[in-house]
């Protein structure tokens, strides 16, 4: 069977009489910040790490997740910046175990906010997820001794469309929190200049 692409609108939403998400806006269009209701006592803690209906209604979109990644990496490994030019994927990501500071780049011309960045601390003890939408470059660096990140994906890995900007390209000028030169992989060495990357419409 040929693939035809991602399933989308495959949500119903239901309606719902609690809350276990918040979202927060940040500086770039259409990329949120969630963030769990966290119930705890002295057993331990529980909380929704996902749920499609209340994702839905808070972000705005009905999308269908087709992959789970799971990784480590140790202290200041940095990975990214990535993205597929085609079979663009969207990302809901968090960390379970450490912290990473994790950057989205928005790399749609028709965005207000193109070739802007953002990033925010990413940990266990914060919960929060990042929610990165089709369009956009995604990098982390790990800023504990290791660091378990996970994210869903909208669509499927495609390594043929897989491109990386350079992590430290002065054109956008992120500013990642480290002292010492980051641990890349030589994919991630052989990054493009923002200025030569190819992006969206």
């Amino acid at each position: 069977m040929k693939y035809t692409g991602a399933p989308n609108n495959f949500c119903k939403i239901p309606k719902l009489t609690t809350l276990s998400m918040r979202i927060h806006a940040t500086p770039l269009a259409d990329l949120f910040i969630l963030e769990p209701i966290i119930f705890s006592d002295a057993r331990g803690f529980f909380y929704e790490s996902f749920n499609c209906a209340r994702f839905a209604e808070l972000v705005g979109v009905n999308k269908s997740f087709v992959q789970d990644n799971h990784s480590q990496s140790a202290r200041n490994v940095l990975r990214g910046l990535h993205y597929q030019i085609n079979q663009p994927q969207g990302k809901l990501v968090r960390v379970t175990a450490g912290e990473v500071f994790d950057v989205a780049v928005d790399l749609r011309k028709s965005s207000p906010t193109f070739g802007q960045w953002f990033g925010t601390s990413l940990s266990a003890n914060n919960k929060r997820q990042l929610w990165i939408p089709e369009g956009f470059a995604h990098g982390f660096i790990v800023t504990t001794d290791f660091a378990e990140f996970l994210y869903k994906t909208t669509d499927y890995y495609a390594p043929e469309y897989e491109r990386c900007i350079l992590w430290n390209d002065l054109d956008l000028g992120i500013k990642w929190p480290i002292q010492f030169p980051p641990l890349l992989s030589p994919k991630d060495l052989a990054g493009k200049k923002f200025s030569e990357a190819e992006v969206f419409a």
